[in-house]
């Protein structure tokens, strides 16, 4: 068989494949900045149509349903939120070291979403009360982070920096706390000063559940580029 005469489906078929992959990211890009502003249950076809300058039939078909569209678009924020907040912080030795530079690059983050908005905890209080596949889809992430930050106190607690007796869900529930509170003040009521008193908190919470003689170690700073509202 000559070159010219080789099959040519295959390769076409295989490009088509990635124009639609590309095309599909750039759908749930155009989502995800949308549902930052006007939350999960703002989202529909119709109006990521409008955004994206495509028909809602070219939408529709690389979802199916407003509910596969919304579970895309929190799978793409989780994997966003691991690559800037949980990846980098492994790069720190583990204990408390990795603790605080999960801290601090998860205050980054949501030092940022003052401005634009979190879907973790908008999505929480559209979908809290709602079953469905779109509520498990967010549980599933913020339960996968949560682990990931318990997992990080157990270490600091092997490594004899964070005192044993203390139970790692009840570190981990008011560090978390110190999340929910900056959305609130900082996000809704404008509270100026309220990045600087979410990190004194986390400071406080280690110095509160330390080991005995253990060497505290400061938290990383967060840049204050991204904390326009709460200086």
């Amino acid at each position: 068989m000559s070159v010219t005469s080789l099959p040519v489906k295959p390769a076409r078929e295989g490009r088509a494949l990635l124009k639609g992959q590309q095309t599909k990211a750039a759908i749930v890009d155009a989502a995800l900045g949308l549902a930052t502003q006007i939350g999960l249950e703002g989202l529909s076809i119709g109006a990521l149509a409008e955004v994206t300058q495509m028909s809602k039939s070219g939408v529709f078909a690389h979802f199916g349903s407003r509910e596969e569209l919304q579970i895309s678009v929190i799978r793409e924020y989780h994997t966003r939120f691991e690559d800037e907040v949980f990846y980098p912080a492994l790069r720190a030795d583990r204990g408390l070291p990795r603790l605080r530079a999960l801290f601090a690059n998860w205050m980054q983050r949501t030092s940022a979403e003052i401005d634009s908005g979190c879907i973790y905890i908008s999505g929480a209080v559209e979908f809290d009360d709602r079953p469905g596949p779109v509520r498990e889809a967010l549980a599933s992430s913020v339960r996968t982070w949560l682990t990931a930050m318990e997992r990080a106190v157990v270490s600091a607690q092997e490594a004899g920096h964070l005192n044993s007796a203390s139970k790692p869900e009840e570190v981990l529930f008011q560090i978390h706390g110190l999340i929910l509170a900056l959305h609130y003040e900082a996000r809704f009521l404008k509270t100026p000063g309220s990045v600087a008193r979410a990190m004194r908190g986390f400071d406080e919470i280690i110095a509160r559940h330390a080991a005995p003689a253990a060497e505290l170690l400061p938290t990383p700073s967060v840049s204050r580029k991204s904390t326009r509202k709460g200086k």
